[in-house]
């Protein structure tokens, strides 16, 4: 949703970050396009002008001019404004309060409040382990209580029967009656919708908040509505009250200014994004992280949670060991295709990661997209069980008939082939403490125990001085160096979670390695996927 911005403001920065000192001429001029990007990016009006007006107020400074880097200076101020116009902290979904605790979803027809329910419910459940009833009030859509009957059995959450006949407040208060009566933590409510705001929607969602008495009151919105969404937003907090905003759509071609212009205009936070159909396709909205990914900074400590979430703890430790001893099979290799995919694809982790706006093009281009993945996993799936086991003895009639199974061609599977050889060479080559490998050599040096650097649960954290004595006395790491972020967007000790026998999310020098996936994003499992690095 923010990548039009996004590259915008990237190249009002670059131009600003070259020079050796700024004048107030130049802040000026940065900041007229500044102002024209976010009015492109659909941001309402108003917001525009108070942006533009803090960070001239900032920028526009003996401390900023005189700086040693003042280009960098002005990209931090505007992160900043860009953060307190976003909302200064995330603010998740409030249970805080007695059982049931009520949630009433509003918003227009068409927006997603229904899927959008699910998710929150499946999220609930499975995450804070809260007993959810959902229960749908839209009596004038055809199918809409079937619908949510529906996806209540795909997740597993139960949904309060239909009676037919009753009223939007009827069902309201029934529902809560029943969760009260079997024990449930949560009720969710997804009231109708229409095709646009009138005075009988109004009514009725003050009615049902009469009835219900909710503690949230969940406005969902459509990210592609642009400036109407804002419109919108303001209708309802004026004449319902809306404790909260769910962006729903924001892996569409939205322009982003809605999220901009939504928390500034009403003073809500937006507290969740949808950002796919899948019922797990929910994010928490945090303000710095999204300011972030707008400036080009990326949001590492969002990948690290996603993975967190997405792999198997267990089986990437059994990947892990089996690449310590220097046995990685096809079968490896398939898992952690798969496991790329959990996280989001290509598309999703490229997007996350620091600096990797600038080369978008080069990867389209290149076709490097979540394609190749499911390419990569459909050569893998066409070969029997021994030679995934042993590929060696895949010889040309054998690819012939894998290429012809995965509809693909035989220089795919050799492409495949080498990139599989490629990495279980570089395993083996690193090596385990007892064979006095690299990574063994530079887990004695740093101190581990065992020599390894398995990174298990209770890893030290390696010092800066120790990094740059290891740099040279090594070289860089296989793979080349992450990226460096252009500013500061490591997460706080703590924050990122350390998984037993992934390589210690947090304790390395390189913020691009993902657990499980041989070794990061430089040497693993997107190594061979690399148009720009060097031909071996």
């Amino acid at each position: 949703m923010f990548e039009g911005l996004s590259q915008k403001l990237s190249s009002i920065f670059d131009t600003l970050t070259r020079r050796g000192a700024l004048s107030e001429a130049d802040v000026d001029v940065a900041l007229r396009e500044v102002r024209r990007a976010l009015l492109e990016a659909d941001v309402a009006l108003d917001v525009v002008r108070s942006f533009v007006d803090k960070v001239r107020a900032r920028a526009v400074g003996a401390n900023v001019v005189k700086s040693v880097t003042p280009g960098q200076m002005v990209v931090k101020i505007v992160n900043d404004v860009l953060i307190e116009t976003l909302g200064a902290e995330a603010e998740p979904i409030n249970l805080d309060a007695v059982p049931p605790v009520v949630i009433m979803m509003i918003g227009l027809q068409g927006a997603g409040k229904t899927t959008t329910t699910a998710k929150i419910a499946k999220r609930l459940n499975e995450r804070m382990k809260r007993k959810v009833l959902m229960a749908s009030l839209d009596v004038k859509r055809p199918a809409a209580q079937e619908q949510l009957a529906v996806l209540g059995r795909q997740i597993g959450v139960d949904t309060l029967p239909v009676i037919a006949g009753q009223t939007p407040v009827q069902i309201a208060v029934r529902a809560e009656q029943a969760a009260r009566l079997q024990g449930y933590d949560v009720v969710l409510l997804d009231t109708a919708g229409r095709t646009h705001i009138d005075e009988a929607l109004m009514q009725e969602m003050a009615d049902i908040k009469a009835a219900s008495r909710p503690h949230e009151i969940l406005l969902v919105a459509d990210a592609l509505t642009g400036q109407d969404a804002v419109n919108l937003a303001k209708s309802f907090d004026e004449r319902v009250g809306i404790t909260g905003i769910v962006l729903t759509r924001v892996d569409g071609d939205g322009r982003g200014g809605a999220a901009l212009s939504m928390r500034a205009v009403t003073g809500k936070p937006i507290k969740l994004l949808g950002a796919g159909e899948k019922m797990d396709a929910l994010e928490d909205f945090h303000p710095a992280r999204i300011a972030d990914r707008i400036l080009g900074m990326g949001d590492i400590v969002s990948l690290v949670e996603k993975a967190a979430q997405s792999i198997d703890a267990e089986k990437a430790q059994r990947i892990a060991d089996r690449m310590r001893k220097g046995k990685f099979d096809l079968d490896d290799l398939s898992e952690q295709l798969a496991q790329v995919e959990k996280i989001g694809g290509l598309g999703g982790i490229m997007g996350m990661l620091p600096g990797m706006a600038k080369i978008k093009d080069q990867m389209a281009a290149a076709h490097l997209d979540d394609r190749v993945i499911k390419r990569q996993r459909a050569i893998i799936s066409s070969m029997t069980g021994q030679e995934r086991r042993n590929p060696d003895i895949l010889k040309a009639s054998r690819k012939k008939r894998i290429a012809a199974g995965s509809g693909v061609k035989v220089e795919d599977v050799n492409r495949l082939l080498k990139q599989h050889r490629q990495m279980a060479d570089m395993m083996k080559s690193m090596g385990g403490a007892k064979r006095g490998g690299a990574l063994a050599k530079m887990g004695q040096a740093l101190g581990l125990p065992g020599g390894g650097m398995g990174g298990g649960m209770g890893m030290p954290q390696p010092k800066p001085e120790q990094i740059a004595a290891l740099q040279k006395q090594f070289g860089p790491m296989p793979g080349g160096p992450a990226p460096k972020p252009a500013a500061p967007a490591a997460p706080p000790p703590g924050l990122a979670p350390k998984l037993p026998g992934l390589g210690g999310l947090n304790s390395g020098p390189q913020p691009g390695r993902l657990p499980g996936l041989g070794g990061g994003l430089g040497g693993g499992v997107l190594s061979g996927l690399n148009p720009f690095g060097k031909k071996k």
